[in-house]
């Protein structure tokens, strides 16, 4: 099996090496990911400027591919050929900070995974809940061992057609974790504040700052399950049609 592994958070970050040194155990990885932090880029796509990828190392002495564009990017250029060998799966992550509720549109570590299923292939995103008050480093050991199991069943079972992974890991270690759970998105509390400023010339320019998100503990959802001390796993689709209000719009007045 060749595994393709990227991130947002940048082809150097530590959550990026775990996961790839767990991969291994599956099969061959590539390594193509951004050559800085995209964090909550969402799914871009970069048509207004070339690219440009480079050959890095990471610290263990993986050789790896750093691009100038996003998540995105990454796994696009890799599918359309700048990795020669076909890529059977694709894992991003492990980003730092959990990714659930309405975080899977913002996040570049889910949309790489997006892209990926675009592109024919499945993919899978992972992401560490650490407590806000865990200074780095972070352990990945847990996250990164949960990783390699998700994507070695996922590929044993067949993903659905369209479908991708959404991998939330409680900060945990691997013996203290209480299992897997199947989720829904649950709902994600944003507490985002304005901050206002002005510039040496007097002109305004803002932050978008605030507190840091929460959820709504609930039964059943990616927080939910979280809080419980549970990994949470959450199939996503691309069709994002509200198919619940179908019916109701046809028989507008339009």
């Amino acid at each position: 099996m060749h595994i393709l592994v990227t991130n947002d958070d940048g082809v150097h970050a530590p959550g990026l090496l775990a996961l790839a040194q767990e991969m291994r155990l599956l099969g061959q990885v590539s390594i193509l990911a951004p050559d800085r932090n995209w964090s909550a880029s969402g799914h871009v796509k970069t048509m207004d400027r070339p690219l440009r990828v480079r050959e890095t190392v990471l610290a263990d002495g993986t050789p790896a591919l750093a691009t100038d564009g996003a998540p995105s990017d990454s796994v696009a250029l890799a599918l359309l050929g700048v990795v020669k060998e076909k890529i059977d799966l694709v894992v991003s992550g492990i980003n730092p900070n959990e990714n659930i509720g309405h975080d899977v549109t913002y996040s570049g570590t889910v949309t790489a995974a997006m892209e990926a299923v675009i592109g024919g292939v499945p993919g899978i995103a992972v992401s560490l809940h650490s407590p806000e008050e865990k200074r780095l480093p972070l352990d990945y050991s847990a996250a990164a061992a949960v990783a390699r199991r998700v994507a070695e069943t996922a590929m044993a079972e067949g993903l659905p057609e369209g479908v991708l992974l959404n991998v939330n890991v409680p900060y945990l270690k691997l013996d203290e974790i209480k299992g897997f759970a199947v989720t829904r998105q649950g709902l994600r509390v944003y507490r985002d504040a304005l901050d206002a400023r002005k510039d040496p010339r007097g002109k305004p320019y803002y932050w978008i700052g605030g507190e840091a998100p929460t959820g709504v503990i609930e039964e059943g959802t990616d927080f939910g399950a979280l809080s419980a001390g549970y990994v949470s796993i959450t199939p996503l689709q691309l069709d994002l049609t509200a198919r619940e209000a179908l019916e109701e719009l046809k028989e507008w007045k339009w």
